[in-house]
């Protein structure tokens, strides 16, 4: 009887670091629904300037195309497609850990600062952004040429 309780505490303690987490395990995260305005989708640099990974998802055409935001430790906001050129069939994306991505189908992790800057393989696929202003600017074009991933 004993062991079923620890399974259970265990199962329970997953669950919470879930919803805690939010992008914890496999794609069951959340992703917040961004919308163009005149071609251009706008976040607010406060937003996403905690270090942590800021999930968007982008509706084209009726597949929804998801990425993420994050100000790496070096200062950077960098963009990235939430898949990569190896792994994105399996529609997993990518959890954080600190100042590393990693991979949920496959486990490699990758560093922030090198997101927009390395690409291919398994890591991030880059996303065009830029700032200005106050605001993360990033062309709808530019999210829609994700959707081969989604």
């Amino acid at each position: 009887m004993k062991k079923v309780g620890i399974h259970i505490g265990l199962a329970v303690l997953l669950v919470v670091g879930v919803a805690v987490n939010g992008q914890a395990f496999w794609g069951f995260g959340q992703y917040d629904r961004v919308e163009p305005v005149n071609g251009v989708v706008t976040i607010p640099v406060g937003d996403v300037s905690d270090g942590r990974a800021h999930y968007f998802s982008y509706d084209h055409d009726g597949r929804e195309v998801k990425f993420f935001l994050l100000k790496s430790s070096d200062g950077v906001i960098r963009a990235a497609f939430d898949a990569c050129d190896v792994c994105f069939g399996e529609k997993k994306g990518y959890s954080q850990d600190g100042d590393f991505m990693i991979c949920n189908n496959c486990g490699q992790r990758f560093h922030s600062a090198r997101i927009n800057v390395v690409k291919g393989g398994c890591n991030p696929s880059p996303l065009d952004r830029a700032v200005e202003g106050n605001d993360v600017v990033l062309k709808a074009r530019d999210i829609a040429a994700g959707s081969r991933y989604f």
